[in-house]
Formats: structure tokens, C-alpha cells, sequence
């Protein structure tokens, strides 16, 4: 049995007093523990007090991304090390705006994501299709692609601790979202991929949805059999709407 799990990506959002008004909320509405894992990711500036803030609730922290390199001359890049030593349980590697918008690779993912898994920390890799991919019915080759380079530079022993989130491209923060069957088909996809490679890791790998995800289409989404719960970015800068989507997971 798979737990589900949401995150909250904060992405470039928040300050000192938000951080702690939106972690009090949430951790305010989770006192009765429910089965679900619940992870924020702040930016790096706010990793140290949201870890501090977590700590009793059962949040877990985690970052938004991470350096291949162990130390050294990389300017403006956070070490895998250096996250840990802040607490920090997960990372969030190849998010579709590190992809488009810094020219991350899929070899750079892959590299990202095989350092973190070496390093202890979960990964939650990011895998998601362009609008003119999908419209060019490409969203199985670009998925596809995607995580191959994933299990030949990462390997598949990163599974089933590694996490996959399909963030399709054009549905996030377009207000756009997969409809339930169309999310649940790639998930399912990932699934036999994965399971082409390790048949007992693919069953218990969790992959999340990522596109624009809300409390009022939340539940929909989660009732997929492939779909273990989601990567959460506006939505996760409200505790309101942060714990409905934890409570339609739960349920």
C-alpha cells in the first residue's frame, strides 16, 4: 500500500512572517495525524525556520533544488549536503521552470536526482509534456524520454524511495488542469515504465500529479489507482486550501 503524499512547492514566495503564519495554519489542522505525508518546500532562505517550525507537527521540509557538485566554485547552487544539515528530507529536482526557463537537461535532472538519492535525501523528480507536446501527441515520447534518462543515469535503485511528479507543463499556473483519466493515463505509463526495470519498485513507487492542483478537483484525482497524491504549488501558499488537498488524499 502505497501513503499517499503532497507537497507544497512555495517556489520564489514568502517571508519570515508568512513562512510562520502558513505553517502554523497548516500544522494547526493536522492534529489528527492523518495518513498522508505531508512535505513544504520554501525557498532556501526559509528552509532553517520552516524546519524549525515543523518540527513535532509531522511536516517534512524540503528543497526546491539542488547542485550536482559536492562544494566547491558554483555560485548561487545549495549542496545536497547543505540541505541535509538544514533538515531537509526531500528536494524537488527538474521542475518544469528549472527545465524551461534555466535550461536544465534531462541528463542534468538525472544527475541531480541520482546525487540526492546517494546523498539521503528523497527525490521528487519532475516529468511533464509542453502544450505543443501534447497537442503533437507527443506527451508519451517526451514522458518517455524523460524518464529514461532517469533510470540509465540515476539507475532504478533510486526506486521506490525516489518519487516521480507528472506536472504537465501546460496546466501549471494556467488554471489548466488534466482531466482525471488524462492524468491517470501518464501516471499509469510511468508505472510501466518503471516496471519494465523492476517490477516490484514500480509497484511501490509513488508518483504524484502536479498541474494545478486544488481542493475542489483534488479528490477526483487522488481516487485515480495510479496517482498517490501531488506536487502542490499555488494552492500550497494558502493553509485552507493546502489541507483540503491533504484531507482529499486521505480520504
Amino acid at each position: 500500500m502505497r501513503t499517499p503524499l503532497v507537497a507544497g512547492n512555495w517556489k520564489m514566495n514568502g517571508s519570515r512572517t508568512m513562512a510562520d503564519t502558513l505553517m502554523a495554519g497548516i500544522a494547526a489542522g493536522l492534529t489528527d495525524r492523518p495518513n498522508v505525508d505531508v512535505v513544504v518546500c520554501p525557498p532556501f532562505v526559509l528552509v532553517p525556520q520552516c524546519r524549525e517550525q515543523a518540527n513535532g507537527t509531522g511536516i517534512s521540509v524540503g528543497g526546491q533544488n539542488l547542485g550536482s557538485q559536492e562544494s566547491g566554485a558554483f555560485t548561487g547552487e545549495v549542496a545536497a549536503d547543505m540541505l541535509l544539515d538544514f533538515g531537509c528530507e526531500y528536494v524537488i529536482v527538474g521542475h518544469s521552470e528549472r527545465r524551461t526557463l534555466y535550461g536544465e537537461t534531462d541528463e542534468v535532472v538525472a544527475a541531480k536526482a541520482r546525487v540526492a538519492s546517494e546523498k539521503g535525501l528523497v527525490p521528487i523528480i519532475c516529468i511533464g509534456e509542453t502544450l505543443e507536446e501534447r497537442e503533437g501527441g507527443n506527451t508519451e515520447v517526451v514522458v518517455t524520454r524523460q524518464l529514461s534518462a532517469i533510470l540509465e543515469i540515476a539507475g532504478t535503485a533510486i526506486f521506490p524511495q525516489a518519487l516521480i511528479a507528472y506536472e504537465p507543463v501546460w496546466a501549471i499556473g494556467t488554471g489548466l488542469t488534466a482531466s482525471d483519466a488524462q492524468a491517470q493515463e501518464v501516471h499509469a505509463l510511468v508505472r510501466e515504465q518503471l516496471a519494465a526495470q523492476d517490477a516490484q519498485a514500480a509497484l511501490a513507487t509513488r508518483i504524484l500529479y502536479g498541474g494545478s492542483v486544488k481542493p475542489d478537483n483534488a479528490a477526483g484525482l487522488f481516487a485515480q489507482a495510479d496517482i498517490d497524491g501531488g506536487l502542490i504549488g499555488g494552492a500550497s501558499l494558502k493553509a485552507q486550501d493546502f489541507l483540503g488537498i491533504i484531507g482529499a488524499a486521505r480520504s
